[in-house]
């Protein structure tokens, strides 16, 4: 176990994983969590600035939880953030759809190299070998 200070009210915690704050901030922020997310469901048409100064939270807050997907918005909503790759608006999470199958096809390509270079190996492995006398 680690201990460090507390990134919100600088006290002293045990750090076990995550964001670096104490057990109390966390239980605040999943406070103001619960609050922004009743907010949107009832003002569905309000953007991030509104939201933010609405639940006093910080919009770049508000867009954390989008990136974490632990908020998601329908397409009619006002709200919406840029996909981290190509910049097209999107609800929720980092990419959007066109280029997380993209990210998917390249990996895809990778482990398909891979598996023949793996194969090779095998092969060459199996073989057998004679020792000249």
């Amino acid at each position: 176990m680690e201990v460090r200070t507390c990134k919100e009210c600088k006290k002293m915690f045990n750090y076990l994983a995550g964001p670096p704050i104490c057990p109390s901030c966390k239980d605040k922020l999943e406070e103001k969590f619960q609050e922004v997310k009743e907010y949107i469901r009832e003002n569905t048409h309000d953007g991030i600035t509104e939201v933010a100064q609405a639940t006093h939270v910080s919009a770049n807050q508000i867009r954390r939880w989008i990136r974490e997907e632990r908020l998601s918005f329908s397409e009619e909503s006002g709200i919406g953030i840029d996909c981290e790759s190509c910049g097209k608006m999107i609800k929720s999470g980092r990419l959007c759809q066109s280029c997380k199958d993209k990210l998917l096809g390249t990996v895809d390509n990778m482990l398909k190299g891979s598996e023949s270079i793996v194969e090779k190996k095998h092969r060459e492995a199996a073989r057998m070998r004679f020792i000249d006398k």
